[in-house]
């Protein structure tokens, strides 16, 4: 069922789809798409397809600068619609992904979690879940855990559709976008527990 509806959601979104690649590929000088590595249904590697929002400068060290210098005035708004997670459908179409799960993080975090976070993984991540409809990136770390495990023992198809209206809603109103300190999210840590 994802994937058809991810396909018809691809065809209806192309136009959208072609613009936002037109306007980052100028802004971008070419760069348009960012891919990442990421851990998938039971910690499964896979590729994780999204439009580039962020230029790719470093410091004397060639160290990448904070996200918050790097993030373009394009990429802000492009953040601010959600069009970043477009090519996501993507990765649906591939069965990497799904449209609703818990969002997938980044490699490095797989061995932070504890045995209950590690759970977000019985389920293919999504483009959108509960924690993205309840704070996103507003939210701490462990708030987002325990909603994404509420998620995986409470996975339905009505829940599905709930997250799916809660995401439209939240997506016009831009909530959530940047957590409190930082353009994204702060990276994880490890659990505090």
């Amino acid at each position: 069922m994802d994937g058809c509806i991810a396909l018809v959601a691809f065809i209806v979104l192309l136009p959208l789809f072609f613009l936002t690649i037109c306007v980052l590929f100028v802004v971008n000088r070419g760069s348009v798409f960012f891919t990442q590595l990421r851990p998938g249904l039971n910690g499964e590697i896979f590729r994780l397809i999204k439009f580039k929002t962020m230029n790719d400068r470093r410091n004397s060290n060639g160290e990448l600068l904070p996200d918050a210098i790097r993030l373009t005035t394009t990429g802000a708004w492009v953040r601010k619609l959600s069009l970043d997670e477009l090519p996501q459908l993507i990765n649906v179409l591939k069965g990497d992904m799904a449209l609703i799960g818990p969002r997938p993080l980044l490699i490095e975090y797989l061995p932070l979690y504890n045995i209950e976070q590690a759970r977000r993984h019985n389920v293919r991540p999504g483009i959108t879940g509960w924690a993205q409809v309840n704070g996103r990136n507003s939210i701490s770390w462990e708030e987002k855990f325990k909603l994404d495990i509420w998620y995986v023992d409470n996975v339905t198809v009505l829940l599905d559709i709930k997250i799916i209206f809660n995401t439209i809603m939240k997506v016009f109103r831009r909530e959530g976008i940047s957590s409190n300190s930082s353009v994204s999210m702060e990276k994880f840590r490890g659990s505090k527990s």
